[in-house]
């Protein structure tokens, strides 16, 4: 199976946002106003996709932020000891190609 080259955390923002306008589509255009039921279970629905979206929003810079902070570490750490940065690459790289070569 090929692997995509777009990040996985690109794929599940696009999927999280097809689900959310789908989902916000249907709750403008389907049921009867006057149904009791219904409105009920559109508020619900309205309320549990304000909640999703907000906490994708949180998690995705909470994730950034983290991610962030580790490359500004490295970077610092590189800065401090450069011959053990390149070791450290040379080893991670060494490690990743016998991986990749024994598939």
């Amino acid at each position: 199976m090929p692997l995509s080259s777009q990040p996985y955390e690109t794929r599940v923002d696009d999927d999280l946002t097809l689900l959310s306008d789908t989902l916000e589509e249907i709750l403008r255009s389907s049921g009867d106003p006057a149904d009791q039921k219904y409105v009920e279970l559109k508020a619900r629905a309205e309320q549990a996709l304000h909640d999703v979206k907000s906490r994708v929003s949180t998690a995705s810079d909470n994730y950034y932020f983290r991610a962030k902070q580790a490359v500004y570490r490295a970077d610092d750490y590189v800065h401090e000891k450069p011959w053990q940065g390149v070791g450290i690459g040379a080893a991670a790289g060494l490690v990743l190609g016998l991986l990749l070569a024994r598939r």
